[in-house]
């Protein structure tokens, strides 16, 4: 699932990094502040592997930011973990001008005159159109 939020960055915490069985590794983790109806709220999200930091770092504390991300949760000791993974961000209102749909004009039309009596059909005796 992937989800989409625009905030201000509010803190970003040390770059972590090491080695495991499948290579070296790099995470950053970041608090970004975003409106929540009246008032504010601040979420935590990580950004994975070194080409995610490195796209962080373009930004700095108090840039308005629009971050896309997954959920994720995990279980441990019993215990659940939920992890906001960061693919993308950008900043905030950056997203690329959408060409003005075209409309054609309206084809212009005149209402019909509402019928009269006259134009009603002549009632013909004996003759019915039902089929029963």
């Amino acid at each position: 699932m992937a989800l989409e939020i625009e905030g201000t960055l509010f803190q970003k915490l040390p770059v972590a990094s090491g080695n495991s069985a499948r290579g070296p590794w790099a995470k950053q983790e970041f608090i970004l502040e975003y409106p929540d109806g009246n008032y504010t709220a601040k979420a935590c999200f990580t950004a994975w592997g070194s080409d995610k930091v490195q796209e962080l770092s373009k930004y700095q504390v108090g840039d308005k930011v629009k971050v896309s991300f997954n959920l994720k949760s995990r279980e441990y000791n019993g215990r659940w973990y939920n992890d906001l993974q960061i693919w993308k961000i950008a900043p905030a209102g950056a997203q690329p001008a959408a060409p003005a749909p075209v409309q054609a004009a309206a084809p212009a039309f005149q209402q019909a005159p509402a019928p009269t009596l006259e134009d009603m059909p002549a009632e013909s005796q004996g003759e019915e159109d039902l089929p029963f």
